[in-house]
């Protein structure tokens, strides 16, 4: 169930219970200002289609508190208790007056971050940033439309809406292009250990053996448990652990093992299984057990396939038992040649950013070109002149296509170099103003995974993870428009200061 709140309030409408009121230019209150609440609790209260049940919190409560998290790198008990104790934070999540009592509970916020998906996100980044127009352009753009329904025109609207894509782009190719696009990917690592297979089987038997403890459990006092080794599969893992450089057939050895207790306790857990549901009787497995029984039972399949074979790599491998969706990428950096986490790749303009493809599998940024640049004419009107990207970029197909609607794609072009000495200086010239510019994306990596925690995803569900991806890149955006707005401040306040020294 959901309840409409009331319009979007303003500081003066925040009540204190000492005397005194919010100051205006504080932080917390501009950026409440900049976001649109309203447009976004329009697509929120969707979500709740019933009318009966418990009231869910309002959309500036929930995703205020998640911003609130993302910026200042908060858990989720000490994000309420930071709201609890700041009035500011509390008017930026919606409430009326100052309150000692907390919100929410720290459970809300897992279900805050269930709501909020990275889809979601990334339409309420994209209304963020389409908010950011003057109102002397509103003013302007409801001016035309004023003028449009004098003139008699009212099937204008039919008429757009029953536009062909093949039109569209047309009358795209038509306008010149304008604007410049950065494209880059990384990869936003998960909080998990280094994976080794010794490491991951051994983790998949000590599971085993609990799960066999609460199988052996419903049995009664009377029967003897399974017997499993487990002292001994210890020692074993542990004397190999324990070398600090250990040869290949030590290593080979200490995984057969290691696979063969594997066997031994799925054996154990599949018989044990199938004596309860002939008694009929409930399994006393958790839902969280019988996930991580499945994932166990694929990386047993994966490292069996692998020992046999005397291989190091498969299809959809798993490197965390508890993690299951995350897989290794190969960056070939130094330092870190191979992370593992999920690989975003996103577009910069104008210094905001916008996630194009988040994956946990591995793929090729090269073919995110043509949809992110489609998504550019569509929010546009145009191509942008130029796009800035690294080489991996400049495969046959994207330089086809940019050559198709006249985009500068950056790099050096193909064949030989010019005669004309000045032509070559001039074409170096502006390979090297590219690679400035795109350092901007750079940048924006780096923001992200020294001030925000674009560096180590700590959360183990995938939707988790991809919500608090999302969130870092809608933060960076909101703090990027705190900046360009203190810079307009700053600039319309100049001319009086000037004034002021000279009088």
């Amino acid at each position: 169930m959901y309840r409409k709140p009331s319009p979007q309030m303003t500081i003066d409408d925040f009540i204190l219970p000492f005397a005194g009121k919010l100051a205006a230019d504080n932080r917390w209150v501009k950026l409440a200002a900049i976001i649109p609440w309203d447009e976004i609790e329009k697509q929120y209260a969707f979500m709740f289609p019933s009318d009966r049940g418990n009231v869910a919190k309002p959309v500036r409560m929930a995703l205020g508190a998640l911003i609130i998290q993302a910026r200042c790198g908060f858990t989720d008990r000490e994000t309420i208790q930071q709201i609890t104790e700041n009035p500011y934070l509390q008017y930026f999540i919606g409430l009326r007056e100052y309150q000692l009592t907390r919100p929410f509970t720290p459970a809300a916020m897992v279900k805050f971050r269930k709501r909020f998906n990275a889809k979601r996100l990334a339409d309420i980044n994209e209304k963020i940033l389409q908010a950011e127009k003057s109102k002397q352009e509103l003013e302007i753009e409801q001016g035309d439309d004023h003028h449009d329904n004098d003139s008699g025109s009212s099937g204008t609207l039919e008429e757009k809406s029953e536009v062909s894509e093949g039109e569209a782009i047309a009358e795209a190719d038509a306008r010149p292009n304008q604007g410049t696009l950065i494209l880059d990917a990384t990869c936003t690592p998960a909080d998990i250990s280094f994976p080794t297979d010794h490491r991951l089987l051994n983790e998949a038997r000590a599971q085993l053996d609990r799960m066999i403890d609460t199988l052996h459990q419903t049995d009664g006092k009377g029967t003897r448990r399974p017997r499993t080794y487990r002292q001994k599969a210890r020692k074993d893992y542990l004397n190999l652990s324990k070398q600090r450089k250990p040869r290949k057939n030590q290593i080979r050895k200490a995984l057969k093992k290691q696979l063969q207790y594997v066997r031994r306790n799925l054996q154990i857990v599949e018989q044990m299984l199938m004596k309860i549901a002939e008694q009929n009787k409930i399994c006393p497995l958790s839902q969280r057990q019988e996930k991580l029984l499945a994932v166990i039972r694929k990386l047993y399949e994966q490292q069996t396939a692998m020992y046999k074979n005397r291989s190091h790599r498969i299809s959809d491998r798993i490197v965390n038992i508890y993690q299951s969706h995350v897989r290794p990428i190969v960056r070939g950096k130094a330092g870190a040649g191979v992370e593992f986490g999920a690989k975003v790749a996103i577009s910069l303009e104008d210094g905001y950013s916008r996630i194009e493809k988040l994956a946990w599998d591995s793929f090729n940024e090269a073919g995110t070109l043509e949809e992110t640049v489609e998504r550019y004419r569509e929010r546009h009107g145009c191509y942008p002149e130029a796009v800035l990207a690294d080489k991996i970029y400049r495969n046959r197909d994207n330089l086809l296509y940019c050559k198709k609607h006249r985009i500068r794609l950056s790099g050096p072009r193909l064949g030989r170099p010019p005669a004309n000495s000045s032509l070559q200086k001039a074409e170096k010239r502006l390979e090297k103003l590219d690679a400035k510019q795109r350092n901007a994306v750079e940048g924006k990596f780096g923001e992200g995974k020294r001030k925000y925690s674009l560096a180590r995803v700590v959360a183990r569900l995938k939707e988790t993870a991809e919500c608090m991806i999302a969130m870092q890149f809608l933060v960076m955006n909101l703090e990027h428009k705190l900046r360009v707005l203190f810079l307009q401040i700053w600039i319309r306040l100049l001319p009086q200061r000037f004034e002021m020294v000279s009088c």
